[in-house]
This record gives C-alpha cells, sequence and structure tokens, in this order.
C-alpha cells in the first residue's frame, strides 16, 4: 500500500497497545481451575484474540462442568483483568511513538478489540493514550467476535475510511484473519516465542515491535 493509499491505522488492544496477554491467561487459568477443570498455563493461548464470552465457551466444550453460566463466568474473568490492569498494567513497548507517528502523518487512528468496554476504558485511562484514538469499536456486543472480521469493519466505518484503504496491526492469529477478511493492509507483531512461526505469514508484514512503526510508514511509498 503507498503512503496516498494509506488513511487509517487500526490498532488491536490486547498484546499491541497493552501487555494483557499473560493478565487474561492468568485470570482465566484462575477461574477456570476454580470451576475444577484440569488446565494449564501453557493451554491459555488456544484463546488468543477470542471474545471473553467465545473462551468460556471453548473451555465448557472442551470439558463442561455443572451449572454452566456463559457470563457469569465471563463476568468473573473481566473483573480479574481489570483489577490487575488498573493496579499494574504496562504499555507494551514503543505504543506512544507509533500513535505520535500516525498523528504526525496525518493518518486516523481506531481501535478494534474484542474486549469488553470495561476493559478498554481501563486499559486507555491507565496508559492515557485515549485522545489519539477517532474511533473505538468493540466486538463486545456483536453477533460474532474475531476471527469475524465485523469489529475491523465497524471500526472503519466509525472512521469513515474504505477498509482497503486502513493498516491493522495484531498481535493474535484469529485477529489477523479478521482484518485479512476486513480487506485491509496487516501488521503482525506476535509475542517474541511465537514469532518464528510460519503462520504469520499471512499478515502483509512483520514486526518485532510498535518501535518499529514508525520507521514502517517512513518507507511506505
Amino acid at each position: 500500500m503507498s503512503r496516498s493509499q494509506l488513511k487509517a491505522v487500526i490498532f488491536d488492544m490486547d498484546g499491541v497497545l497493552i501487555d494483557s496477554e499473560p493478565t487474561w491467561q492468568r485470570a482465566i487459568f484462575k477461574v477456570m481451575n476454580e470451576l475444577g477443570l484440569n488446565v494449564c498455563m501453557e493451554d491459555m493461548a488456544l484463546t488468543t484474540g477470542l471474545r471473553i464470552d467465545q473462551v468460556v465457551e471453548f473451555w465448557y466444550q472442551r470439558s463442561p462442568w455443572n451449572n454452566y453460566n456463559n457470563q457469569q463466568t465471563a463476568q468473573a474473568i473481566v473483573e480479574q483483568v481489570i483489577s490487575d490492569i488498573s493496579a499494574s498494567g504496562q504499555a507494551m513497548k514503543g505504543v506512544n511513538e507509533a500513535l505520535i507517528a500516525c498523528k504526525n502523518y496525518g493518518l486516523k487512528v481506531g481501535l478494534a478489540t474484542s474486549s469488553s468496554s470495561a476493559i478498554v476504558d481501563a486499559v486507555l485511562n491507565k496508559l492515557n493514550i485515549r485522545d489519539y484514538f477517532q474511533a473505538i469499536a468493540s466486538a463486545e456486543n456483536l453477533q460474532y467476535g474475531k476471527p469475524h472480521p465485523e469489529v475491523y469493519l465497524n471500526c472503519a466505518k466509525a472512521l469513515n475510511i474504505d477498509p482497503i484503504n486502513c493498516l491493522a496491526i495484531e498481535d493474535s492469529f484469529n485477529g489477523l484473519i479478521a482484518a485479512r477478511a476486513a480487506n485491509m493492509q496487516t501488521i503482525a507483531i506476535p509475542e517474541p516465542q511465537q514469532a518464528s512461526q510460519t503462520k504469520w505469514i499471512i499478515a502483509h508484514h512483520q514486526l518485532d515491535s510498535l518501535c518499529q512503526l514508525a520507521g514502517h510508514l517512513a518507507n511506505t511509498n
């Protein structure tokens, strides 16, 4: 995509703007163990990028428990995540530099996340970056979350930008599928231990961190 074609950058949130994937994994692990599931921390990566109700449903299908209440279980996980983010949430490396670069290039900035509005508020308040975003789209109340493209399409619509002129930044494979299905250009920034996996080839570009975004934008012809 040329510079003239690029009109907006849409960021995923968890794992892209805030180092929250470990927080999510710890919260899900804690609640699943309290429900009596025999799971390990390594298993938690299986649901990265999914909406919280999809996460709960995923684990219930694998190992059903009594008195299943998706909403109640999801809320317990969300409350744990919000508590952890508010107490000790940390921005991913290069977040502020990336957002400033987008602003300097005159690009609109959006957020497309599977997380609920309560978690979005907790993150944006903790990192003090709300003012950078012209549109915030959550899959919270959509029929389908990522890897369905609807949350990305909604964000592009809110920005009043054609999806083909948007660049989406993702850390999860499910999110990357969603952005590709929305017909957007994509950058994958997977966590380091997954960065060498061949699946990321479906992204148009792969970076090590948001520290490299300004350089990437500068080299866009």
